[in-house]
Parts: structure tokens; sequence; C-alpha cells
């Protein structure tokens, strides 16, 4: 069924639809609006990675188990970034990378943890010249704890990783633990 318009006329020139007819149509029209809405989904499919809880009427549409897997993850979680730049402060923008290849000659520098997330890990690989290398953690919280996990140290003659797990991104109160372990490219376990 069409809209049906309600003829109103001009101010007190009764022109317009008598009241019978005029609420006539609107019982129509709702009545219209009403049916169609029940009709609007006729059901609904989950599809890969989706459960719902019912096909019609209110639907609640959640993620399967084991659901999402690697492709649908965000970069912050999949990326990893080359940087082979050595001038401190050196940015490591935890919301575009879950990894972060570090290849220059390290000095003295800063390495500038932003935007990592509670529960989100970070890896750090050192593998270019850190015969000179002194390293700093910072971030771009208000107020934050960095701890050191364990007893590694950084092992300026070869190459190492650098782990940051953060605990909680509370701006004025974030909490980062960060553990460091030397590597051997390619070693046999």
């Amino acid at each position: 069924m069409a809209r049906q318009p309600i003829t109103i006329g001009a101010q007190d020139a009764g022109g317009g639809d008598t009241l019978f007819a005029a609420f006539t149509k609107v019982e129509a029209n709702f009545t219209e609006l009403y049916s169609d809405d029940a009709g609007d989904v006729g059901s609904v499919d989950g599809g890969t990675g989706l459960e719902v809880d019912t096909t019609t009427g209110d639907v609640t549409v959640s993620v399967s188990d084991n659901g999402i897997d690697h492709a649908q993850l965000s970069a912050r979680y999949t990326e990893v970034q080359d940087i082979s730049s050595t001038t401190s402060p050196i940015d490591l923008d935890a919301s575009l990378y879950s990894g972060f290849n570090l290849t220059g000659a390290l000095g003295t520098v800063d390495l500038n943890i932003e935007n990592i997330k509670k529960g989100q890990v970070i890896d750090i690989i050192l593998s270019g010249t850190l015969s000179s290398a002194a390293i700093t953690l910072t971030d771009d919280f208000t107020s934050s704890t960095i701890n050191k996990v364990g007893t590694g140290s950084l092992d300026t003659t070869t190459n190492n990783i650098l782990q940051v797990l953060c605990t909680d991104d509370d701006t004025n109160g974030a909490v980062l633990h960060w553990a460091v372990a030397s590597y051997a490219a390619g070693a046999t376990v």
C-alpha cells in the first residue's frame, strides 16, 4: 500500500478530510508500518565467525568461539615496522604495529612507546650495532610506571629482543612491564 497522506486543507475552511477519513488513513498507515517492520528482517544468518541467538525479531549477533583469525585482527596485533633511524627519541606506535625491527647503530636513545593498550604486548628487535647502546624506555602516558621483569640485561655484543606488556593503560597511572634477552639468529633448539 502506498502512503496515504491526510488532506488538511486551509484552517477552518472545511476542505480537508473528515476526522473519520483522516484517522482511517492514520490507522492504515500504522498497520502497514507495523506489519512491514516485522518483516524487514526475515532471517539473520550469522555467517562465518558470527552467531545469532534467534533468526527473526530482536536478534543478538555475537562473535563465535574461534570466529576471528589473524586476517581480522587490527594492525596493532599483526604488523611489524622496520626502523633504521637512530635519532632519539624513536617513536614506537603500538596502535599501528606489534613489532619493531631496529637495525641502525644505536647509541644513547629513548624508545618512546605510544598508544599501547592494556593487555597488549609489543616486541622490539634490536639487531643493529649495539656496542655503544644505552636504551631508555619512555611512553606517552601522563603518568606511568615502567617495571623491569627478570634479570636479563641488554647484551651489546649480539641481537636482543625486548618485550613490553601493558597491564594498565589509565592515562594518569599506566603500568608497563619489560624484559630483554639476547638471541642468536637462526639458532637451532
